[in-house]
């Protein structure tokens, strides 16, 4: 890129710009970028944002973003990259975007941090039946001996299984590299010398989910992971396990996991359901085995921040002609989110 000065313009639905990018973000962009107007596209049809896709080199894009089409392309001879401040672009990159060669980045390595800081703690609570045990004091309100109530309880040694070598899988991996715990994981896209490179070990899906201790899903949504896990599968978890989703809820079939923890051996921790919110009878909101929470594992709050100074430091790398640190590929969709 030979311009002195690079032109960046945002897109992304109401109200995210403010959530996700604090102003003094934006006043600061660095030497050779350009902010066109503070206030983001919310459509590409109107008459100022075809005057500002006339003048734009750099999009970074939010939640919401209306679709780059090959319509709002035409209105943007100028753009080269999209920086996605968020996870999947699929929502609004479309297959003209990489036909004429725009470089696409997202900030997904960013958000997975909170992800998997979340899934750790879950797994940490589970193997050591706090959960359980908290509900048990709440509902006896007398002296309990946690150890003689759960006598597995505790870390040490336990078996954690991995569902999905995906970013998040890979930082949940590195974090329980700090605990005594065994990390397995299943994944066809990962072979034993990634494996051995994270330092786990490769199961079978079905015999990961029959024997481990923690069964953690981080599989994307895609058509061939809808109801990754099955009825059969369901069955087959270990007595006793707990199953942990940040994923999504359609991998799962829910009714049978429902059925399997209303037989009383199974437990779950569940941030994410299909659909999102679940009707007011469901039995997840009231059987005692099952931890519901509304889909906050993700960048929230705070942790917001961390995708803005992600996706800026992308910018600023095209202002220094660097290559970009998160650089997503067309192919890569077929197997990631």
């Amino acid at each position: 890129m030979t311009t002195t000065s690079l032109n960046v313009a945002l897109a992304m639905g109401p109200g995210v710009v403010n959530r996700v990018f604090p102003s003094r973000r934006l006043e600061a962009l660095g030497p050779g970028l350009r902010l066109l107007s503070p206030t983001p596209m919310e459509d590409f049809t109107s008459p100022r944002s075809l005057e500002l896709l006339a003048e734009t080199d750099i999009l970074i894009t939010g939640w919401g973003c209306p679709k780059l089409d090959a319509v709002a392309l035409a209105a943007a001879p100028r753009l080269t990259h999209v920086l996605h401040a968020g996870g999947t672009v699929r929502h609004h990159v479309g297959e003209e975007c990489w036909e004429r060669g725009i470089e696409i980045s997202t900030a997904a390595d960013a958000n997975s941090i909170p992800v998997a800081e979340y899934t750790v703690a879950m797994i940490l609570l589970a193997n050591k039946r706090v959960l359980q045990i908290a509900r048990k004091l709440h509902t006896e309100r007398a002296e309990i001996e946690p150890d003689q109530v759960f006598p597995d309880m505790g870390n040490f040694g336990k078996r954690v299984g991995i569902i999905g070598a995906s970013r998040i899988g890979k930082h949940v991996i590195r974090l329980l590299k700090s605990y005594d715990v065994r990390v397995f994981v299943s994944d066809p896209f990962l072979d034993q010398a990634a494996a051995a490179a994270l330092g786990v070990e490769r199961l079978s899906l079905e015999e990961l989910v029959a024997t481990c201790d923690v069964v953690s899903l981080h599989a994307p949504s895609l058509p061939s992971t809808y109801n990754l896990i099955h009825r059969a599968l369901v069955a087959s978890f270990k007595p006793g396990a707990t199953f942990i989703n940040t994923a999504r809820g359609e991998l799962v079939d829910q009714d049978a996991l429902l059925g399997r923890i209303e037989q009383g051996d199974l437990y779950a921790v569940l941030d994410v359901t299909t659909p999102w919110v679940l009707p007011a009878d469901s039995g997840f909101y009231t059987h005692p085995n099952v931890l519901l929470t509304p889909h906050l594992a993700g960048s929230l709050g705070m942790e917001l921040e961390r995708m803005a100074v992600s996706t800026i430091e992308e910018a600023r790398r095209i202002s220094r002609s660097e290559p970009l640190l998160h650089r997503l590929n067309a192919k890569d969709l077929a197997f990631t989110a």
